[in-house]
């Protein structure tokens, strides 16, 4: 059973930065990328970033891309979003997911979900 859990959501002002993590435990060999999703209030949950665990390759959405970056730490089986210059319209609660198959884009792709961290940005 693969376990996620988030952290490092929070308060920012707008233009500033955080770093979320994503904790995973119970992960196989079969897993061969996680991603990160967010979901704003009366919003449908969206793509943010995802990374292929062993090659390191990443995929950012259009309107994270130069802003946010996806990162994974293979010793730790730790997953990181660096997010810079944040914006109020990236308020959100942001959850990490396990890759199963399928496109990276799509959370129909992914079978397992942290909890979510909720990430406000102020203006």
């Amino acid at each position: 059973q693969v376990q996620l859990v988030e952290s490092g959501g929070g308060l920012v002002q707008a233009g500033g930065s955080l770093r979320l993590s994503c904790a995973a435990s119970g992960r196989t060999k079969g897993s061969y990328a996680m991603g990160w999703f967010r979901q704003a209030p009366e919003k449908e949950r969206e793509f943010v970033a995802a990374i292929n665990w062993s090659s390191g390759s990443t995929y950012h959405a259009d309107s994270v891309t130069g802003r946010f970056t996806i990162s994974r730490d293979i010793a730790k089986n730790t997953l990181y979003l660096q997010m810079n210059s944040l914006k109020p319209e990236d308020t959100a609660v942001y959850y990490c997911a396990d890759h199963l198959r399928g496109s990276y884009y799509y959370m129909s792709s992914y079978n397992y979900w942290g909890q979510g961290t909720q990430v406000t940005v102020s203006s």
